[in-house]
């Protein structure tokens, strides 16, 4: 089996490279109208000339996964902005694109924790489909809405878990069937647990995003590895890329749901020994705060375990 490992939006080893800057409501109200749009312009391509610059670094070291900054236009969904983000940067998408396409690199989006489905507001479901449908103007703009995926929390359970699992349903219906054709959804650490996540993608058919390190801050004693992944890797059956999965370690065992700066290899040992066990290619997104060079450093930690062989800067094969 092979395993192959991305990271989060920001490459670190690159010098000034975010490519989340970005300008909050307040300062671009006391910009001048001629202003405004120039500093909107001006951060969103820097943003894509970073991006670009991440992506040219990922083919340098073979890291053959990669996720988009959220980030990458600001105030794009503010709806006394209201600007176009697509049309002034046409060919920079289209240059991401080619590039991505090109060196097969699996690239997805994973929207923050305000764009949920289970709200009993009404505004708050409308700012979701907005979020989305600006996630998948991007995709689209860049050519790859056919490949890459929009991952999501299921949201808030509001005192009332299976009520606020009924308002996820029946909210989720808001939104078009091309955007949901590219969601996933992923357990928590805190509400819903994995075999709670799975049990709504499978309702819904919707890939599910499995987070270990989410998995072990919040599961019942019935919830095990060997009784969920073959749940979990069925619901990649009608996708042509592998089942995908989030790597991460606790910060510390007070703070055990925060992100340690690198993973630690043997706190994610029983996951490796399992997906062993059922000899399937999936993908790790590296969920940590050293961003690249966790992913870098966790690679070769791997590659120094017995039977596991590296075949690529960020690839493994068991």
């Amino acid at each position: 089996m092979k395993i192959r490992f991305g990271y989060v939006a920001h490459a670190l080893e690159l010098w000034n490279a975010t490519p989340a800057k970005t300008m909050t409501y307040s300062r671009y109200q006391k910009l001048e109208k001629k202003e405004r749009k120039e500093q909107l312009i001006q951060i969103t391509k820097a943003n894509l000339e970073h991006t670009l610059r991440a992506i040219h670094y990922n083919i340098a070291h073979e890291i053959p996964l990669y996720r988009f900054s959220s980030s990458l236009v600001p105030l794009a969904t503010h709806p006394e902005v209201n600007w176009d983000y697509i049309a002034p940067f046409k060919e920079m998408y289209k240059a991401i694109g080619k590039l991505v396409k090109k060196h097969e690199i699996r690239t997805s989006f994973h929207p923050n924790q305000f764009t949920l489905f289970t709200s009993d507001k009404p505004h708050v479901t409308a700012n979701a489909v907005e979020d989305m449908k600006y996630h998948y103007a991007l995709l689209e703009a860049m050519g790859l809405e056919d490949e890459a995926y929009i991952n999501l929390h299921i949201g808030g359970a509001y005192g009332d878990k299976n009520a606020a699992l009924e308002r996820f349903h029946a909210n989720l219906k808001q939104l078009p069937a091309s955007i949901k054709e590219r969601m996933t959804l992923e357990n928590d650490d805190k509400t819903y647990t994995t075999s709670e996540t799975l049990n709504v993608c499978e309702k819904e058919n919707i890939p599910m995003m499995f987070d270990y390190h989410h998995f072990m801050a919040n599961h019942s004693e019935e919830e095990t590895l060997t009784s969920l992944l073959p749940r979990f890797f069925n619901t990649w059956k009608s996708s042509p890329f592998p089942p995908k999965l989030h790597v991460s370690s606790p910060k510390t065992e007070k703070e055990y749901r925060s992100h340690a700066n690198y993973v630690d290899a043997d706190f994610i040992k029983p996951l490796l020994s399992e997906l062993k066990k059922l000899d399937v290619n999936v993908d790790f997104m590296v969920e940590a705060k050293e961003k690249d060079r966790a992913l870098l450093k966790l690679v070769e930690d791997i590659a120094g375990i017995r039977g596991v062989k590296r075949v690529g800067g960020g690839t493994l094969e068991m």
